[in-house]
């Protein structure tokens, strides 16, 4: 179970640097396709500075993660593990509560079940 365990987090990880893609990179092509309707075409220009701050913090987001998997001693793996995911989760509640219910099915539920098994296994 503790592949399984990784591979959650390595799938978070990976969730967070295609984020940090569109949001630092791809805000004005990828971003209006990801984000329809949640905010009008013509802002996308303006925030162009905010999305790419977002994406930068997902991209710590993404490196805590990555970082959690390659720590060789278990006990510091698990904490930074939890410690990233947990961050996650926040951001995910906090987006859910003031931006869209989407954002804690595809960000939320994957760092729940992935915190879910780093503490059962």
């Amino acid at each position: 179970m503790q592949i399984v365990t990784q591979i959650l987090i390595a799938f978070v990880a990976l969730q967070h640097l295609l984020f940090l893609w569109i949001e630092m990179f791809a805000w004005e092509s990828t971003g209006k396709k990801v984000f329809k309707g949640a905010l009008a075409p013509e802002l996308f220009e303006p925030t162009k500075v905010l999305a790419a701050n977002q994406g930068l913090y997902n991209g710590f987001l993404s490196a805590g993660l990555i970082w959690s998997l390659i720590v060789q001693d278990q006990y510091w793996s698990e904490n930074i593990s939890i410690f990233f995911l947990s961050c996650v989760i926040i951001a995910a509640l906090y987006g859910a509560y003031s931006a869209s219910g989407k954002i804690l099915l595809i960000q939320g539920i994957p760092a729940i079940v992935a915190i879910l098994m780093v503490f059962i296994f």
